[in-house]
C-alpha cells in the first residue's frame, strides 16, 4: 500500500506503520472536485510586497523567483469590495491542529482509556478527512476499533458522537484560556469588513460549540455578534464538498462570484472553488506543502502592520481581475 506524504522529509519510523493504515482513509473526492476546477488566470503569492490599500487597488504583476505573481496595491473605492468575507476557522483563524484539536482528541482517548494516540504526523494524515466525527469512524474502520467501542454500527455512530462530544469540551477549555491566540490580522480584516459594510462568516467542519468559542473568546462578544457560522452537520456533506459555502451564499443573500473565502487547505480550496467564490489561501502548519495552484493569492498569513501582506481591499481587487 503506498503511503502518502505531506513534507519532503519522511515520517518518523515509530509512525510509518500508522501512516501506511491511514493512507487509503482519504477520500478521492478532492482531487474529483480540483479536476472539475479551471485554473485561475493568476497566482498571487504574497510577501511584504502587498501595499495597504485605502481606495482603488491596481494589481501589478512582477515575476518572481518561484514563478509566482507578487502584488501592490494603490487606491480603491468601496464599490469594489466583497458581498461577504468567508473565513474557515481551524488553520485560519487560528492555528488549532497540531496543539488543539489534535491533544484533544489524545486526551479523550486516554480518559476513554482506549489505547489510541494520534502523532503529529498520522494526524496530518487524517486531517485530509473533514469533520471530527468523520476522522475517528475513518480511523477505527481501517486499524480497528477500541475493545470498548460496541459492535453495533448504530451504536458505533452514538460513540464516536459521544468521542466528538468530550473532545469539544476539551477543546474549549483551550480556547476560554486563549491558549491558542489568533492567527495575525485575522482581527485586522474582520474589523476592515464589519467598518464596510461586507458580511462576515466562518464555515467550519469543525463542531459549531468549539467555532462559536473562537469567535466570542478570541473576537470578542460584539464581533461575533455580527458573524454568522456554519460549522459541523449544518450541511449532510463536508468540505471539499461546496455545501457549506452555497448555504453561507444562500444564507446571507449574497450572489457566489462576489465572496472572497480564506482557506488554508486544499480541501478547504476546492470546496470554495466548487462554490463559485474567489479563495486567498493562508498556509498553516499542516498544510504549507499541499498544492494550491487553483487559489487566486497564496498567502503564509494575512498579517498586520508592518508586515501585513494583504487587507480588505486587496480582496476586492481579486474580485475585479484588473491586471495590467
Amino acid at each position: 500500500m503506498a503511503t502518502l506524504k505531506f513534507s519532503p522529509s519522511p515520517p518518523s519510523s515509530s509512525t510509518q506503520r500508522k501512516l501506511s493504515a491511514a493512507s487509503s482513509f482519504i477520500p478521492n473526492a478532492a482531487r474529483a472536485f480540483n479536476a472539475t476546477l479551471s485554473p485561475s488566470k493568476s497566482r498571487f503569492v504574497g510577501n511584504n510586497n502587498c501595499l495597504k490599500a485605502r481606495q482603488r487597488i491596481i494589481i501589478i504583476q512582477r515575476a518572481s523567483r518561484s514563478g509566482g505573481i507578487t502584488c501592490s496595491a494603490s487606491s480603491s473605492s468601496p464599490g469594489n469590495l466583497p458581498s461577504a468575507l468567508l473565513f474557515d476557522c481551524d488553520g485560519v483563524l487560528v492555528d488549532t491542529e497540531k496543539d488543539g484539536h489534535r491533544i484533544s482528541f489524545n486526551d479523550t482517548f486516554k480518559e476513554r482509556d482506549l489505547g489510541v494516540t494520534w502523532d503529529v504526523d498520522l494526524y496530518g494524515e487524517l486531517l485530509k478527512i473533514g469533520g471530527g466525527k468523520e476522522r475517528m469512524t475513518a480511523y477505527f474502520n481501517k486499524v480497528g476499533w477500541p475493545e470498548k467501542a460496541p459492535k453495533d454500527e448504530a451504536e458505533r455512530k452514538a460513540f464516536i458522537a459521544g468521542l466528538h462530544k468530550q473532545k469539544t469540551e476539551l477543546f474549549m477549555v483551550l480556547i476560554e484560556k486563549k491558549l491558542l491566540p489568533l492567527r495575525p490580522g485575522v482581527a485586522k480584516l474582520v474589523d476592515q469588513a464589519l467598518t464596510n459594510g461586507v458580511k462576515v462568516a466562518v464555515c467550519s467542519t469543525s463542531n459549531e460549540k468549539a467555532v462559536s468559542a473562537i469567535v466570542s473568546c478570541l473576537l470578542g462578544p460584539e464581533k461575533a455578534e455580527k458573524i454568522k457560522i456554519f460549522a459541523g452537520d449544518v450541511v449532510p456533506k463536508k468540505k471539499p464538498d461546496p455545501a457549506i459555502y452555497n448555504l453561507a451564499a444562500e444564507t446571507l443573500g449574497v450572489d457566489p462570484s462576489r465572496c472572497v473565502v480564506v482557506e488554508d487547505s486544499a480541501i478547504g480550496l476546492a470546496a470554495a472553488k466548487a462554490a463559485g467564490m474567489t479563495c486567498i489561501v493562508t498556509k498553516s502548519g499542516y498544510t504549507a506543502d499541499e498544492d494550491f495552484v487553483n487559489a487566486d493569492a497564496v498567502f503564509d498569513c494575512i498579517g498586520d502592520p508592518p508586515e501585513e501582506r494583504f487587507d480588505l481591499a486587496f480582496c476586492g481587487s481579486l474580485l475585479q481581475k484588473q491586471l495590467v
